[in-house]
């Protein structure tokens, strides 16, 4: 079934979005009981220019709310350790952020032990056993490893989208050789430290030469012998190194069996609408988003 008759599902990195509205809209917005919520009114700019826009059919927003109690956490217990908690009033948005998803009939997506990218990759897979195609709206480049033939990858600020293929412009590696491919070399989004001395050019090189990290390992013996920098270098430190390269694997691999609703059905957006003005009011939306608000959780499209 080519990608144009197939249906399509919206899966919405959450948390991005609202980390950026946090950091680009100026502190001048409130809520009724003086609290801040600039992150609030810029994170429902960006979701109903979605809606207007996309006008999804299906669609879910997932939400992290694992920063220190991942199972990534109990795995390597330095995941994330360089990232701050969110301060109060940021927290305090993200639960009225969540509060205007699920006002527009938006599925929430959310847990404790499993993080967003988890729930997306996981409700991603369930629904393309349904027949379906995702466009993951998100720029982060761990969700290059979900990308199936029909899938995109959605850069919602830059309005930039691709595929497969362009997971290997951007990296230099195909999808499944992402999680390898971060394995090696590291994210230090994620405190994730990669095999010392092995950069980006490098993982992709090797992963180009050996398919995948546990073919390299295997092989390791090989990797004196090819014609890369530091060659002799790099062969040593891959053995000295082969299971923590093991253990990051497990970090960056985006989990596919999160708990996550199973049936295509639990993401058909719900439009009744009846939240939507007494949240208005809480949060002190102005006339114009008030009325995209109601635009949206009207019958029509």
């Amino acid at each position: 079934m080519p990608a144009s008759s197939r249906p399509t599902a919206h899966l919405i990195d959450g948390s991005l979005y609202v980390f950026r509205a946090w950091h680009s809209m100026p502190d001048e917005f409130h809520d009724a009981e003086g609290h801040p919520v600039n992150a609030v009114h810029g994170y429902t700019r960006f979701l109903c220019e979605l809606l207007e826009r996309e006008k999804p059919s299906h669609l879910a927003v997932a939400f992290d709310a694992s920063l220190t109690t991942s199972f990534r956490n109990a795995i390597y217990p330095h995941y994330k350790a360089n990232r701050e908690l969110p301060p109060p009033d940021l927290e305090r948005q993200f639960v009225q952020c969540r509060a205007v998803t699920e006002a527009l009939g938006v599925r929430v997506m959310i847990d404790h032990t499993y993080e967003a990218d988890d729930l997306i990759g996981s409700a991603l897979w369930s629904l393309r056993g349904h027949g379906f195609r995702s466009v993951i709206v998100s720029a982060d480049k761990d969700f290059g490893q979900l990308l199936g033939e029909h899938d995109e990858q959605w850069d919602f600020a830059r309005n930039t989208r691709w595929g497969p293929a362009g997971v290997y412009e951007r990296l230099g590696v195909r999808p499944e050789q992402v999680a390898d491919f971060l394995a090696l070399c590291g994210d230090a989004v994620d405190n994730i430290p990669g095999v010392p001395g092995v950069g980006a050019k490098t993982a992709a090189a090797l992963l180009a030469h050996f398919g995948s990290l546990d073919d390299l390992l295997d092989r390791v013996e090989e990797v004196a012998f090819l014609r890369i920098r530091g060659a002799a270098s790099c062969a040593a430190k891959l053995r000295e190194h082969a299971e923590s390269a093991r253990l990051y694997r497990r970090l960056t691999r985006i989990a596919l069996d999160a708990p996550v609703e199973a049936s295509a059905e639990a993401l058909v957006r719900q439009r009744s609408g009846d939240k939507i003005e007494s949240l208005s009011e809480q949060l002190r939306f102005g006339p114009l988003t008030r009325n995209r608000l109601r635009a949206l959780c009207s019958a029509q499209d």
